[in-house]
C-alpha cells in the first residue's frame, strides 16, 4: 500500500548523514520504526533510494532481527512477561488465555487492529508473578480467569 509522498512522515534522524556509511542500514530501520511503529514498505523504499541497498537486502536485515516489526502493533501492545519468576509461576496459562480471548499469538495483532500480543524477556515485577503490560499498566498475581476478565474489561473499553 503505497502512500502519497506528500503523507509519508519524515524519519526523526537527519537521513541524509548516513549515505554510504557502512552500517547505515540499521540505524535508519530504527528510525523508521520509531517513526510509524514498524517498517513500512514505503521505508523500505526510502532507504534503498538513500543508500542505493536493493529493498530486498534490506527486508532482509528487517526480517533477520527480531527488534524490527513489518507490521503495525494494535492499539493496545499487551507484553507478557516470560522471565523466570513469571514462567514458573504459570505465564504459559496466562499467554494461552490470552490467545483464547484474542485469537491471537505473541507477534500478532488481533483483525481489528486493537490488541497485540509480545513476549518479552522480564518486566521485573517479579514478585506479581506471573504478569502482563497493557498500555503501561501492570496486571499482576494472574490467573487464566482474572486474565479473561482483563481481556473482556479492555474490549469493553
Amino acid at each position: 500500500m503505497e502512500t502519497n509522498e506528500k503523507e509519508f512522515k519524515p524519519f526523526n534522524v537527519d537521513i541524509w548523514k548516513y549515505d554510504g556509511h557502512a552500517g547505515a542500514l540499521i540505524p535508519l530501520l530504527q528510525s523508521a520504526q520509531d517513526t510509524y511503529g514498524y517498517v513500512s514498505e514505503r521505508a523500505i523504499d526510502y532507504i534503498s533510494h538513500v543508500t542505493g541497498v536493493p529493498p530486498a537486502e534490506i527486508y532482509g536485515v528487517v526480517t533477520f532481527y527480531a527488534q524490527f516489526r513489518t507490521k503495525p502493533l494494535g492499539e493496545k501492545v499487551i507484553k507478557v512477561c516470560n522471565g523466570t519468576a513469571c514462567h514458573v509461576n504459570g505465564v504459559k496459562e496466562i499467554a494461552n488465555t490470552l490467545t483464547d480471548e484474542l485469537g491471537i499469538n505473541y507477534e500478532e495483532t488481533t483483525e481489528d487492529g486493537k490488541f497485540s500480543m509480545v513476549s518479552v524477556a522480564c518486566l521485573g515485577c517479579c514478585s506479581l508473578a506471573p504478569v502482563v503490560m497493557v498500555s503501561n499498566e501492570t496486571f499482576g498475581r494472574l490467573t487464566p480467569q482474572k486474565t479473561r476478565k482483563l481481556v473482556r474489561d479492555l474490549k469493553r473499553k
